[in-house]
């Protein structure tokens, strides 16, 4: 079985599988990286960029060289090869968790349950929920689906269809870590700058990948587009900004302004500030509706190139 095959077939059932099942509830992969990861630090760290650097050597080195040795022990076993990369997109994937946390946050404020609400936006994003009230909420939920959409399904899919299983895992710990460590805290702003970089590399093609399929996907492409050209430089984050906008314009709402992270408070420019309208509790469930869309059209997007670069190769 051709290579492009392998993914597209193993690429599909994964997602399946995340519909179905969500996230592995116990030995979640990931989770088991990131205590690794947490136990490399403890030893590596120093205030020093270098050290940093050599953190993200060994955590992500490690975790795709293990990947290239699963792969390589599948090779020519086309069953074998197809079952590893379905179990490989299902532990890196987490469109279903995402949308799962989200609803539940939505549905809280729906019901008028704000202290639900904010109980709950930890398990999705860093903002302190205190400092929230419900349309900040809501608008931090839909900025939250709408960044993870590219960091937890497209970006992986990107990747896993250059380099399969390796860059399937490869890109998940590249985001991980950077969740870990690649903040600007004290003690992770030099130790953690070669991970934010590394991710910021990573991420560069599903970010824009993912703002093309919320023009597709999100029936306003005008005003998607119009958003993303507008104002996605403005965003601090070079791949959340692309993302944030196309979703902000598609949705018909405005993202961004301010919000505080673990007690600072940072003031980020408005995307689409002038077209649209401030969030409320409905678009987020018309968010991880698009969400969702976008992801379909991204397994085929990646399923094509892949099947692309193999007929070029040949």
């Amino acid at each position: 079985m051709r290579a492009d095959r392998i993914f597209a077939y193993g690429a599909a059932a994964g997602l399946i599988g995340d519909l179905l099942l969500g996230d592995p509830r116990r030995g979640h992969p990931v989770a088991a990286f990131g205590r690794a990861a947490a136990a490399a630090e403890s030893r590596l760290w120093r205030d020093h960029r270098g050290w940093g650097a050599l953190h993200t050597l060994v955590c992500a080195g490690g975790a795709t060289g293990a990947a290239v040795l699963a792969a390589r022990a599948v090779r020519g076993r086309p069953a074998a090869a197809v079952a590893l990369t379905a179990a490989a997109t299902w532990s890196v994937v987490g469109g279903t968790s995402l949308g799962r946390e989200a609803r539940a946050i939505g549905g809280a404020l729906a019901a008028g349950d704000i202290e639900r609400a904010r109980e709950r936006l930890p398990h999705l994003c860093g903002r302190d929920p205190q400092a929230l009230n419900g349309q900040q909420i809501a608008r931090a939920v839909v900025e939250s689906v709408a960044e993870n959409t590219s960091d937890a399904v497209v970006g992986a899919l990107v990747w896993g269809a250059l380099g399969g299983v390796p860059g399937l895992v490869g890109f998940r710990a590249v985001n991980t870590l950077d969740a870990m460590v690649g903040h600007k805290s004290p003690r992770h702003r030099r130790y953690g700058w070669a991970s934010a970089r590394l991710d910021d590399l990573a991420g560069w093609p599903g970010a824009r990948l993912t703002a093309a399929l919320a023009v597709a996907a999100g029936g306003r492409p005008r005003e998607a587009v119009r958003a993303w050209r507008a104002d996605a430089d403005r965003h601090p984050s070079p791949n959340a900004g692309p993302v944030e906008a196309a979703f902000a314009g598609a949705l018909g709402v405005r993202l961004g302004g301010t919000l505080a992270y673990g007690g600072r408070v940072e003031h980020r420019p408005v995307l689409n500030g002038e077209a649209g309208r401030e969030v409320r509790a409905e678009d987020i469930e018309r968010a991880v509706r698009l969400s969702r869309r976008v992801s379909v059209l991204a397994l085929a997007v990646c399923a094509a190139g892949r099947s692309a670069m193999g007929r070029r190769g040949r």
